[in-house]
Formats: C-alpha cells, sequence, structure tokens
C-alpha cells in the first residue's frame, strides 16, 4: 500500500515485526549505538521520549534522509517509582521479575519520526497488572527466554506474560515497544502529504 522507506533505529525484533505488519514499503535496520543517559532530574514518563530522540539525532548526523523517514523509540517500565530499562544479567532480570510480581506497572514508550524538516512525537502508556510469580515460574523464563533485550525483563507475549498478567489497560502493542495504532495514524498523514506541523 504504502512504498516511503522507513529507517527504523532500533535492535530490537519486536519493534520491526510490529512495524512490518503496518507498514508495506522498505524497512531499514540500523541501530543507533549512543549511550543512552538521561538528565537526573527529568520526569520518568518523559524518558522515554527523551531516549527515542537521542537515538534519532545521533543516527540523522550520520544518515541522509532525503524523503526516508526516519523511526526510533525507547520503553521503560515504572515500578514503584523505580526505572526498569533493559537488565545488565541475568540476576538484575530476576530481582525486576520478583518486584513486578503481585503489582501492577506502568509501561510507556517515546517515539520519534522524523520525516523532511519534522519531528513527530508519540507518547504512550499501558497500565499492567501482574499476578503474583512463583520463583520457580522467573528462574524458567530467566533459562528459556531472553529477558536480557527487553525493558522490565520480560515480553508480554512470552511464557511470563501468558501465565503472569492478570490484566492491561491500554495499548497490547505498546507493551511489546510500538504502539502500533498511533504510529500507523502518523505514517499515513505522512504518506498522504497532509502532514500538518
Amino acid at each position: 500500500m504504502f512504498d516511503t522507506k522507513i529507517i527504523l533505529g532500533s535492535g530490537s525484533p519486536r519493534r520491526k515485526e510490529l512495524l512490518s505488519s503496518i507498514w508495506s514499503g522498505e524497512i531499514e535496520i540500523i541501530k543507533s549505538d549512543i549511550e543512552e543517559i538521561y538528565p537526573a532530574d527529568l520526569a520518568l514518563e518523559k524518558i522515554p521520549l527523551y531516549l527515542a530522540k537521542l537515538k534519532a539525532n545521533d543516527l540523522k548526523s550520520r544518515l541522509q534522509l532525503k524523503d526516508d523517514i526516519l523511526l526510533t523509540a525507547d520503553t521503560i517500565v515504572i515500578c514503584e517509582a523505580n526505572v526498569l530499562c533493559k537488565p545488565k544479567d541475568v540476576n538484575e532480570a530476576k530481582i525486576m521479575l520478583e518486584l513486578l510480581s503481585n503489582k501492577a506497572h506502568t509501561v510507556i514508550t517515546g517515539v520519534a519520526i522524523y520525516w523532511q524538516d519534522k519531528c513527530i512525537e508519540i507518547e504512550d502508556k499501558t497500565d499492567v497488572y501482574f499476578n503474583s510469580l512463583s520463583p520457580q515460574d522467573i528462574l524458567y523464563y530467566i533459562e528459556k527466554y531472553s529477558p536480557l533485550d527487553k525493558a522490565g525483563s520480560y515480553g508480554i507475549q512470552e511464557f511470563i506474560g501468558m501465565i503472569g498478567i492478570e490484566k492491561i489497560q491500554g495499548c497490547y502493542y505498546n507493551v511489546m515497544g510500538l504502539p502500533t495504532s498511533k504510529v500507523w495514524n502518523e505514517l499515513f498523514r505522512i504518506q498522504k502529504n497532509t502532514i500538518l506541523y
């Protein structure tokens, strides 16, 4: 349906899968290697968009976009005022999952879409409610899956999400890393040249 090329500045296979499901044009993956550091006084809910724009600015400085679209994103989990990004190791993944057990948390994704001289900012949040997770289930998940590349150490579409999540309020795909409905709406406007920014 649409043929504009999107450069996806993300190494997440889930974002690529989700974007490919809503966009028929070419998608090129170029990962930013910039260190993801944010100001200490930045409001927690603003961290994902700040990091998404940080990645985008890094890639923009190295690419010649012309009419291509650059899309970057970042997702964090907030639980009891703790910011949970990707765990550094298996032990940290275990600590994160124990923290999430039997609690509600918020998943926030920030998306930056650059096209020509315009920057479109998208923010979305989803509240997720976990049941109690047993130590055995946590260890099984860590051993059999790949929590180290996921914010909060879990994938909603995987074992721990299937057995542990009681309910969510908000966009399911946002928890996977891309609020597809909001992203689609903006990409549609770009492709139709009706964007007003």
